[in-house]
């Protein structure tokens, strides 16, 4: 009893103290978790919520109600039938995927240029690049229609957006540099060395530990001509024949009335191939992503 009325008044011991910290890493757990599964919930439901509307009929779609009440997956088969439907599939590959390689194929070496090389005007060259991602693209829509549609004919195609692809991208080169930087002069060396030229080691030494980044850069652009509206809206409107997805659901909204449950199906057979292509490359992408800001 003397030993117990002996101890200091306001220490607790070790078991109370053990417990505390417990309890206190418990609430930190619950925090965080709760913080994440919100955030899940807030970029899920809306998915959801197209999900669930495009399996309603026309009746229900829109209403209170948030099951369906008869699950119509003829709806996609409706979208599907839908006259043009499978063009603007084609187009929206064409354009994808011609203009993803072609930023790729054209970006690299100026950024393997601007990462690797010394020479004059070469910061003066990067600023430009920064600069030209600086600029929106709706200051210089009205020259670039004029020579498209005016100069060149091109007007009701979608070559007017795929054929500057060939010459670079800003955003491109810039991330591309950003990653090169990390890759250190001594594996150039050693290849320069073994006899290789400039083309030789980009091609064999460079690509290769390059991939993650330029797999992050084409993500970005194949989202970016996936989901691109403007410039399909500025230079096919006129041509049907030459719509993407992303401009063909305009189709789906009637002046008086609009199929919301086939609008929504055709969303998600628009969004289907991006979610896809992402869920199987986010591990390139996050690494591209995350390196790129290693070095500048």
């Amino acid at each position: 009893m003397a030993r117990v009325l002996d101890r200091p008044v306001g220490v607790s011991t070790p078991p109370v103290a053990e417990r505390t910290a417990r309890r206190k890493a418990l609430l930190q757990w619950i925090a965080i978790h709760s913080l994440g599964v919100a955030a899940a919930l807030f970029f899920t439901l809306p998915f959801v919520f197209v999900v669930l509307t495009s399996l309603m009929s026309d009746q229900q779609a829109l209403t209170r109600d948030l099951i369906p009440a008869t699950w119509e997956w003829g709806n996609y088969g409706k979208v599907l039938d839908t006259p043009g439907f499978l063009t603007w599939w084609r187009n929206t590959l064409v354009y994808a995927g011609l203009g993803t390689v072609l930023t790729v194929v054209s970006s690299l070496p100026v950024a393997y240029a601007l990462a690797k090389f010394r020479f004059r005007g070469r910061n003066l060259s990067l600023m430009l690049v920064i600069s030209m991602m600086m600029l929106p693209p709706q200051v210089i829509v009205i020259p670039m229609y004029l020579f498209w549609a005016k100069q060149l004919d091109l007007s009701g195609t979608l070559w007017p957006l795929i054929i500057p692809m060939a010459f670079g991208d800003a955003f491109s080169i810039f991330l591309l540099r950003q990653f090169l930087m990390t890759i250190p002069n001594e594996y150039l060396d050693a290849a320069r060395v073994d006899g290789c030229g400039e083309l030789r080691t980009l091609v064999r030494v460079v690509l290769p530990m390059a991939r993650p980044g330029i797999a992050a850069v084409a993500l970005f652009q194949f989202f970016y001509a996936w989901n691109d509206y403007f410039g399909p809206q500025i230079y096919a409107s006129e041509n049907p024949g030459a719509w993407t997805l992303s401009y063909g659901l305009e189709s789906f909204k009637g002046a008086h009335h609009t199929d919301w449950n086939l609008t929504m199906a055709a969303t998600v057979l628009v969004m289907a191939p991006v979610i896809l292509v992402f869920f199987f490359a986010q591990k390139a992408f996050v690494e591209g992503v995350t390196l790129t800001g290693v070095k500048g």
